[in-house]
């Protein structure tokens, strides 16, 4: 059985909650995307089977419900936990997960609001709001406006074109598959850049070779090594005008008798 035989034979059993427990599931595990379940529920629609307004109250509730959900799991996860997860992922610090706490802080309310209507986004915007602990009325406000606008242009679509309803999914796929593009972009893109930021520890001032390695000034072959000017074969060595162990300045010892008499 496809995902689409499911949903209409749910409607079936459940009427226009059927719908409502689909797109709320949606939410939650999207095996089959909302913008394929509510123009098959308008075309239900159409055909007497379902009520219309039944299926745009009902489709708005399981979006608010969905929506509740993944708001409560952000609110479970809280801000440290996010960021010690942030901490974890490779590329990530700290610092970006501030940022974006600092930007939903300014536009969170617009977030919430306008990402119901951006497939992929219109699950996930309920995670850091929740997180941020966005005041639950205002959050129930704007994802129940939000869902409604999302919800009726596809049902009211579905039930416009009938049997043809399939269009409409066509279309949203097409659309989908641009945001899910510019999203991979985006993704790339901050790879990328944050690739190149990151200092190269193997061949940097601190490593191995440079300035402060074994080969450098400071090594054992720079001024201070074993074979610098203070070395046993510099100016001050056993070879040099000075034998060793007499001090600088002082009169050479005494010829031995025995040569004296020579």
């Amino acid at each position: 059985m496809s995902a689409i035989e499911w949903v209409n034979g749910l409607m079936d059993t459940l009427g226009a909650p059927g719908a409502g427990v689909a797109i709320a599931l949606e939410n939650l595990f999207p095996p089959i995307p909302s913008e394929a379940i509510l123009p098959l529920a308008g075309f239900a629609a159409s055909t007497g089977r379902l009520s219309l307004l039944a299926v745009l109250l009902w489709t708005t509730a399981g979006s608010v419900i969905g929506a509740l959900a993944l708001y409560g799991v952000g609110a479970l996860l809280g801000r440290d936990r996010t960021v010690a997860l942030a901490a974890r992922l490779p590329l990530v610090k700290a610092s970006d997960v501030e940022r974006t706490e600092a930007w939903f802080l300014r536009h969170g309310t617009k977030a919430v609001f306008f990402g119901r209507m951006i497939p992929v986004f219109r699950s996930l915007v309920s995670i850091p709001a929740g997180v941020e602990r966005m005041p639950l009325p205002v959050f129930l406000t704007l994802t129940t406006l939000g869902s409604a606008l999302w919800n009726t242009a596809f049902v009211l679509a579905g039930h416009a074109l009938g049997a043809n309803w399939t269009q409409v999914t066509d279309v949203v796929s097409a659309y989908s598959k641009v945001v899910l593009v510019a999203a991979a972009v985006a993704v790339a893109a901050f790879v990328v850049v944050r690739l190149r930021r990151r200092p190269a520890s193997a061949t940097n001032g601190t490593s191995a070779t440079d300035g402060t390695s074994a080969t450098d000034g400071t090594s054992a072959t720079d001024g201070t090594s074993a074979t610098d000017g203070t070395s046993a074969t510099d100016g001050t060595s056993a070879t040099d005008g000075t034998p060793s162990g007499t001090p600088e300045g002082s009169a050479p010892p005494p010829a031995h008798p025995s040569r004296a008499a020579r």
